[in-house]
């Protein structure tokens, strides 16, 4: 007997090979079910996710992005009409301006014209006053040593030409030729042409305006050909008369010319009025 023959063998029987075949199959064939099944469901599962997301979520996003677009087209429109009303706003400003200098300028250029104008007149008149006054000296000159008694004679009827109010008138008027012409000037150093007639007339209690413009209304409106001692002359159209002098008779008038003349008795032929009035 062998030594071994009684030792218990701790082996496991074996199995017929056919059913540890039949396990192995049965085994790999439940894996690969549940991971067929597993596979199919997360296939599924993600499946059913990107499609839900893709259609929850880019609606959403394209109604945003309208809206934006749409918000932002209204608001570049109202810019332009904002930017449109403000050119043209200030384009009519503009306009505005432009036409206000231009009547400025227009202005200015007439009244820059009027004063030449005037200033050339009293140039003139200067000058035939001057040629007057030598060609009067030359003439009294010549006259004094052969009529002295007939200049005076003369000078005597001027003075008594006029009584009362006017000679009164004419004695203060003679006795202020020769002094200084100066704009807005009343006396009693120096005058301008309404300054002296109103200064005249306040010697006989007679108020007048102080302006040329004024006085040229003050009185009755009487013709040049039938004037009076004492009666207003004036230069220009009533109411806006630029010169104004007082007759003194005998076909003369005194009147504050110019600056360059001053107080001087002249002949209504020197310079002849455009009309008179008549306040006594």
């Amino acid at each position: 007997m062998s030594p071994n023959a009684h030792i218990t063998s701790h082996r496991k029987p074996r199995r017929p090979a056919s059913q540890s075949w039949v396990v192995r199959t049965g085994v790999a064939g439940g894996v690969l079910s549940t991971l067929a099944v597993a596979g199919a469901g997360s296939a599924s599962a993600s499946a059913n996710d990107k499609p839900t997301e893709a259609t929850m979520e880019m609606p959403a996003f394209n109604a945003d992005l309208a809206t934006s677009i749409a918000q932002s087209a209204v608001a570049t429109q109202q810019t332009a009409v904002d930017y449109q009303v403000r050119a043209q706003v200030e384009e009519a400003l503009d306009n505005a301006k432009a036409d206000a200098k231009k009547a400025k300028d227009e202005a200015d250029r007439k009244a820059e014209a009027e004063r030449k104008e005037k200033e050339k007149r009293e140039a003139d008149e200067a000058r035939a006053s001057r040629g007057g006054e030598r060609s009067s000296l030359g003439t009294k000159s010549a006259s004094a040593s052969d009529d002295e008694s007939g200049s005076s004679a003369s000078t005597t009827s001027k003075k008594s030409s006029a009584t009362g109010s006017a000679a009164t008138l004419v004695d203060f008027l003679r006795a202020q030729v020769g002094k200084p012409y100066i704009m807005g000037s009343t006396g009693p150093s120096a005058y301008d042409c309404s300054g002296l007639v109103m200064a005249a007339y306040s010697q006989i209690g007679i108020d007048l305006p102080r302006v040329s413009q004024d006085q040229s209304t003050a009185g009755t409106q009487v013709s040049t050909s039938n004037l009076q001692v004492g009666d207003i002359l004036y230069w220009g159209s009533a109411g806006s008369a630029y010169h104004v002098a007082v007759y003194v008779g005998g076909g003369k008038f005194i009147g504050a010319q110019n600056p360059s003349t001053g107080i001087v008795e002249r002949d209504m032929s020197y310079s002849p009025p455009t009309g008179a009035v008549r306040v006594m």
